[in-house]
């Protein structure tokens, strides 16, 4: 067997952040967005992370990313300081980013063949092996504007996939997907993760998705965003949508939305969330609870 090619773990890597703050603006325009965030990412694992709209998730991407440098606290990849982004920490975005010049077989394969880290006929090998996982072998000669959302979303996850990153991180990448795409790309993303398994960080908002993909979750506060708690998924491996209505997974989702719930209510009364995220938020608890007087202040999110 080659050395190159896909094994489960294979190049896998350990994120470790500790103490991590961030914030944007100066003076009394000044937002803090991270505070004293810290959490690892185990080499392996599926860590997905959750918090209130609006309280910071994608900036936390940043900084892993190194797109961002963070104002205090450190971020360690198998022990060494992230001080700009890198190969070893593929990122795939809420937009697609696919080249819409080249066909899905170019962009998959876009990586090893710049990188010529890989024979060609491996990485052709490697490419249609991904292409046929997530159901786009007869796909491979489209452009991206012939390709529906949700293949477009399949084509990315495996061109990031076929870099063997060290870490991949997932910033809400079935955003504004229908339901029964996102349901199906769930499903394409955790078998690709459960024959592979890399190290993966996934951002999402929808609690479901969450605890269905997820080895590990990462619970956060509202803004400055803290880790408020890690609940272990003890949900068996191949994951499959039956385990939805399993004991262990409403045990899960109570938990979370207990801690999810008291962090929105948090936000909507500082002002910072709509009114739909609160109101889903009570509605997921079951809870009839009159809406608290919201502090004066600016409704507009800031950045994240």
């Amino acid at each position: 067997m080659s050395q190159t090619q896909l094994t489960p773990g294979m190049g896998a890597g350990e994120m470790t952040v500790t103490g991590v703050a961030k914030g944007f603006g100066l003076g009394p325009l000044h937002k803090q967005v991270l505070c004293d965030c810290s959490f690892t990412l185990e080499k392996g694992k599926l860590t997905v992370l959750i918090g209130p709209s609006g309280c910071g998730k994608s900036t936390l991407v940043n900084v892993l990313a190194g797109y961002e440098a963070p104002d205090a606290g450190s971020v360690l990849l198998d022990g060494k300081p992230v001080c700009e982004p890198g190969p070893d920490r593929l990122v795939v975005f809420q937009e697609t980013a696919l080249f819409p010049w080249m066909t899905t077989y170019e962009n998959v394969s876009y990586g090893p063949r710049v990188q010529r880290k890989m024979p060609e006929a491996e990485f052709r090998r490697e490419t249609m092996k991904l292409l046929d996982l997530v159901g786009l072998r007869d796909f491979k000669d489209k452009y991206p504007s012939q390709l529906s959302g949700g293949m477009q979303r399949r084509a990315e996850l495996v061109r990031a996939m076929i870099n063997q990153p060290k870490v991949m991180l997932m910033d809400e990448p079935f955003r504004g997907l229908d339901a029964m795409t996102r349901a199906l790309m769930q499903e394409y993303y955790v078998r690709l993760f459960e024959e592979h398994r890399g190290t993966n960080l996934f951002v999402t908002s929808e609690l479901e998705e969450a605890i269905f993909l997820a080895d590990k979750l990462l619970i956060l506060t509202n803004r400055p965003a803290r880790v408020k708690k890690v609940i272990e998924v003890d949900l068996p491996r191949p994951r499959e949508f039956a385990m939805l209505t399993s004991k262990a997974y409403q045990d899960c989702k109570m938990e979370a939305l207990e801690l999810l719930h008291e962090e929105a209510m948090k936000s909507f009364a500082a002002g910072a969330v709509n009114a739909a995220d609160f109101l889903e938020a009570c509605s997921q608890m079951g809870q009839d609870q009159a809406v608290p007087s919201c502090k004066e202040g600016p409704g507009e999110e800031t950045r994240q």
